[in-house]
């Protein structure tokens, strides 16, 4: 039990280091999709601006960095102390220790209410191949181990059932490889990676067992749980120019829509009529973007539960919206419960600050599209849809006072300028060269702060 202890302890510290390096690059082309039902969902989706991503699974019994600590790639670290294989059997009997008896998603979905999020996406298994729902499949399922006596055990039900209630978009985010099943990681071959681990062209028929298994458990998700908008596929490794490994998205892709008209389809990294919208992980694009995008970033260095995570700011956070919103992406933040099945308070508190600031300032987030001069300085530019109002948002720079003025190029008001959070008519002045000039009111907190350029 030491060495285990220790080996927990290890690997929680390196691997959640190290698998900030192994970040999915966004695609470089964007292809919209034909069906008229998902280009209507899409653009209501862009409305929405600021969602949640939860990653929950076996990885936060230990808390150590979500599933990738059981791949053999040379970037991950474990206690030399501990064979492959026997560190392979301590994880994967993790599901006979994830037992969330405080299992609360009613909290997850108010606290992200508070936060002034709009969707949701909930992992339903990640590479590990543990699922988050009773599937048929496989008995590696929440459902079947240490959590199969509660009546809750069908996690997935509870979970989109509360964000529902409280008015949520949702989304579920489903993991093409499967590193527990034989169909992908087969034990008659070595781990060499992240890939299928066996050469597919010799081995046909098992891949298309791996396929139908595939299809089987997204149909699962797509008709069983009610309503869906978002299916969010990880693992972009899985395409068929990479070791032949097809899994036939568009076949894929006609089941799931069959079950819910309109579906978004994220094909995650792989561009073309499955990649609804691109999604740049722990990054913000450098310039504006003219089609759909979300910025996944997680509020701590880490997507699930750690012992003791490095937490971002609430402020450090509204900057990122603040950006992402002004650029023409949504933010999906990424946070992760307990193994006990809560969120922690250092969560929920910046949740409600992020919260309490959308509450004054939201008009110039929700609901808005980007202007081609989106950017000067300090200050970032939103617009109402149909161009009958302007907002200049001053990200506020933590540690820095409170300046008594903001000012941008362009952008000259002809009316007015008031102050969102109270409606409050603001001095201004325009200079040679179109430079704007506003005073803040005495007072403010050091926050960032959003005007109405009227």
């Amino acid at each position: 039990m030491k060495k285990i202890l220790m080996t927990v302890v290890f690997v929680a510290v390196a691997t959640a280091t190290l698998a900030q390096g192994n970040v999915h690059e966004r695609s470089e082309v964007y292809q919209w999709p034909q069906d008229s039902l998902v280009v209507a969902k899409l653009k209501q989706w862009q409305q929405l601006k600021f969602g949640v991503l939860i990653h929950w699974g076996l990885y936060a019994v230990p808390g150590i960095v979500e599933s990738w600590s059981i791949c053999d790639e040379d970037w991950i670290t474990r206690d030399s102390t501990m064979t492959y294989d026997d560190y392979m059997r301590w994880y994967f009997g993790l599901a006979d220790q994830f037992c969330p008896t405080q299992f609360d998603p009613a909290q997850w979905a108010g606290a992200c209410r508070d936060a002034g999020m709009r969707y949701m996406i909930f992992t339903t298994k990640h590479h590990d191949g543990f699922c988050l729902w009773d599937s048929h499949q496989t008995d590696f399922t929440v459902a079947r181990h240490a959590f199969a006596g509660d009546a809750r055990r069908d996690v997935l039900s509870h979970v989109l059932n509360a964000f529902r209630q409280q008015h949520f978009t949702v989304g579920t985010y489903f993991s093409k490889p499967d590193w527990h099943s034989q169909l992908y990681w087969w034990d008659v071959y070595g781990k060499k990676g992240r890939n299928v681990n066996y050469p597919v062209g010799q081995h046909p028929e098992r891949w298309q067992q791996f396929c139908r298994y595939t299809h089987r458990q997204v149909e699962e998700l797509m008709s069983g749980y009610g309503p869906v908008d978002i299916l969010w596929l990880d693992g972009g490794w899985v395409y068929p120019d990479n070791r032949g490994q097809d899994i036939d998205m568009p076949g894929l892709a006609r089941m799931a829509r069959s079950h819910q008209p309109g579906l978004i389809i994220v094909d995650r990294t792989i561009h073309g009529p499955y990649e609804n919208y691109q999604t740049p992980e722990r990054t913000v694009p450098d310039t504006l973007l003219s089609y759909p995008w979300e910025s996944c970033i997680p509020l701590s260095d880490d997507w699930g539960y750690v012992p003791r995570p490095r937490w971002k700011s609430a402020q450090r956070v509204i900057g990122t919206l603040i950006e992402v919103v002004a650029k023409g992406g949504n933010l999906v933040l990424g946070v992760g419960p307990t193994p006990e099945g809560l969120l922690q308070p250092e969560v929920t508190s910046r949740l409600h600050e992020i919260g309490q600031w959308l509450q004054k300032y939201g008009e110039a987030i929700y609901g808005t599209v980007p202007t081609p001069h989106y950017h000067d300085g300090d200050v970032w530019f939103t617009a109402a849809p149909d161009g009958s109002r302007l907002y200049a948002i001053y990200r506020h720079e933590e540690g820095r006072p409170m300046p008594t003025q903001i000012s941008w190029t362009g952008h000259r008001p002809r009316r007015a300028v008031r102050l969102l959070s109270t409606g409050r008519r603001l001095r201004y002045t325009t200079q040679a060269g179109g430079v704007v000039t506003v005073s803040l009111p005495k007072g403010l907190p050091a926050e960032s702060v959003a005007v109405a350029v009227e």
